[in-house]
C-alpha cells in the first residue's frame, strides 16, 4: 500500500507543480513578437580614466541590456571631428575635440527592447551637475564632472544610433586605434 500511495502522491505533486509554475520559456525569455533595437553607447575618457567602466557595464547589464560589441579606442582629432561634426560650429567644439582625444574611450553597441530611450534615461541629463540634482541615480550623476566631461554618450534617435554604430563598426575607419575588441 505504501508504494502505491507514494506513487499516487508523486503524481499529484508533479501535476500540482505543472499547474502552479508557468513554463520557463514564458518567464525568462522576451516575447518573440517584441522587437529589440540597438543603440550606441560610449564611456568617454573621463569615465575610463576614472575607473568607471566596470561600474557602468554592470549598470548596463543589470538594466537588461545586452552588450553586442565593445571596443576600447583611442580617438584621434580627425575621427572626433567627424563623429561630432554636427557640433562643429558651436563654441565648445575645440574643447570637445581636445577632451575626446585626451584618453581612451569604450565604445559599445547595446541591445534590448526600447534600447535608445532606456539608455538615455539611464544616463541622465547632459549636464552632470544638473543630473546630480534632478536624476541622482543616473550614470552622469554618478561619474560625470560637468556638462562636457559627463562620462558617457548615448544616441538620441534611431537615425543617430544607426549612424554612430556604423561609424564605430566600420572596418575601414581611420584615426581610431582599437585597444581591445570583444564580441
Amino acid at each position: 500500500m505504501v508504494p502505491y500511495l507514494m506513487h499516487f502522491f508523486s503524481k499529484v505533486l508533479y501535476f500540482s507543480f505543472l499547474v502552479s509554475v508557468p513554463p520557463l520559456v514564458h518567464r525568462y525569455s522576451a516575447n518573440p513578437t517584441t522587437k529589440t533595437e540597438q543603440t550606441f553607447a560610449m564611456i568617454k575618457p573621463d569615465g575610463v580614466s576614472g575607473n568607471y567602466s566596470s561600474a557602468v557595464r554592470k549598470i548596463i547589464l543589470d538594466s537588461g541590456f545586452s552588450i553586442i560589441r565593445e571596443v576600447l579606442v583611442q580617438l584621434d582629432e580627425d575621427t572626433v571631428k567627424s563623429f561630432y561634426a554636427e557640433h562643429s560650429e558651436r563654441s565648445f567644439f575645440p574643447s570637445l575635440v581636445q577632451y575626446m582625444t585626451s584618453g581612451p574611450a569604450l565604445a559599445m553597441v547595446l541591445e534590448k527592447v526600447n534600447a535608445i530611450a532606456d539608455w538615455r534615461a539611464l544616463i541622465g541629463p547632459t549636464d552632470s551637475g544638473m543630473a546630480k540634482v534632478t536624476h541622482p541615480q543616473s550614470i552622469r550623476a554618478m561619474c560625470g564632472l560637468d556638462k562636457q566631461r559627463n562620462c558617457v554618450h548615448g544616441s538620441d534617435s534611431p537615425q543617430s544610433a544607426a549612424r554612430e554604430i556604423s561609424f564605430f563598426t566600420t572596418k575601414s575607419l581611420t584615426g581610431f586605434i582599437p585597444k581591445h575588441d570583444e564580441l
